[in-house]
C-alpha cells in the first residue's frame, strides 16, 4: 500500500511538467479537468516536499493564460471552420447572450468567464468575433488565469491542511474541485433559465371585445 501511495504522490508522477501540460491541454482542448489538476498539485505541495506551491501557481497561471490566448487567436483569425471547432457543444443563444454582455463589460467578462465553469469558451468566442484588442485581452486574461489558479489551489491547500496523507489529500482535493465545478454549473444553468424567463415577453390576454362579434351600430 505504501508503494502504491508513493507512486501516486512522487514528483516524477505528478510533477511540474504534468501541471503545466495538463492545464495547457485542457485550456485548448477541454478534455482535461484543469481545476482538478491544480487542486491535486496544490494538495500534494501542501503535504509533501515533492512540489512547491508557488511554482505550481505560477505554472498553472502561465499555462491557463497561454491556452486562453491560443483559443482567442483561433477564434479571431482561424476562419469559420476553426470557430465552429471551438464552438462545438456550445448553445447559440448562450454565445449571443455573452456577446451582448461583452459589449458592455469587456475585460470583466473575460475574468468572470475564466472563473465560471463553461464560461470561458463563449467569452473567447465573443472576444474573437468582436475583434477585441490584444492590448486589453492580454492583461485581462492574465488576471483571470491568476485568480483561477489561486481559487482552485486554495481547495487543494484546504485539503492538504486537513489530511496528512499526500494521497488522501490529493484525492479529496480532486473531488472538491469536481464538486464545486458541478455546483457552479447547476447554479449557472438555473440563473440563465431565470434570465430567459424574465426576458421572454408575457402573453397578451385577448379582450372580450376582440373575442366576440362586434355590435352593430345604428338602426337595424
Amino acid at each position: 500500500m505504501s508503494a502504491l501511495a508513493s507512486s501516486w504522490t512522487d514528483a516524477s508522477s505528478l510533477g511540474y511538467p504534468v501541471v503545466f501540460g495538463g492545464v495547457l491541454l485542457g485550456s485548448i482542448v477541454p478534455v482535461v479537468p484543469t481545476g482538478a489538476v491544480v487542486g491535486a498539485a496544490a494538495a500534494l505541495a501542501t503535504t509533501s516536499a515533492g512540489l512547491d506551491l508557488v511554482l505550481v501557481l505560477l505554472l498553472a497561471t502561465v499555462a491557463a493564460w497561454t491556452g486562453d490566448v491560443v483559443t482567442f487567436a483561433v477564434c479571431r483569425f482561424g476562419g469559420p471552420a476553426a470557430v465552429r471547432w471551438v464552438a462545438r457543444g456550445q448553445h447559440a443563444d448562450r454565445i449571443a447572450e455573452v456577446r451582448e454582455q461583452f459589449r458592455a463589460h469587456g475585460w470583466q467578462i473575460i475574468v468572470a468567464g475564466r472563473l465560471l465553469p463553461a464560461g470561458r469558451i463563449p467569452v473567447l468566442l465573443a472576444a474573437g468575433a468582436l475583434a477585441y484588442p490584444w492590448r486589453r485581452l492580454v492583461p485581462a486574461s492574465m488576471l483571470a488565469a491568476l485568480l483561477w489558479a489561486v481559487a482552485y489551489a486554495l481547495l487543494g491547500v484546504v485539503s492538504g491542511g486537513i489530511f496528512d496523507s499526500p494521497l488522501i489529500a490529493t484525492l479529496i482535493a480532486t473531488l472538491l474541485v469536481l464538486l464545486v465545478g458541478a455546483l457552479l454549473n447547476v447554479a449557472g444553468a438555473a440563473r440563465r433559465r431565470t434570465a430567459r424567463r424574465a426576458a421572454a415577453p408575457e402573453p397578451v390576454e385577448p379582450t372580450p371585445a376582440a373575442c366576440g362579434p362586434r355590435e352593430r351600430s345604428g338602426p337595424a
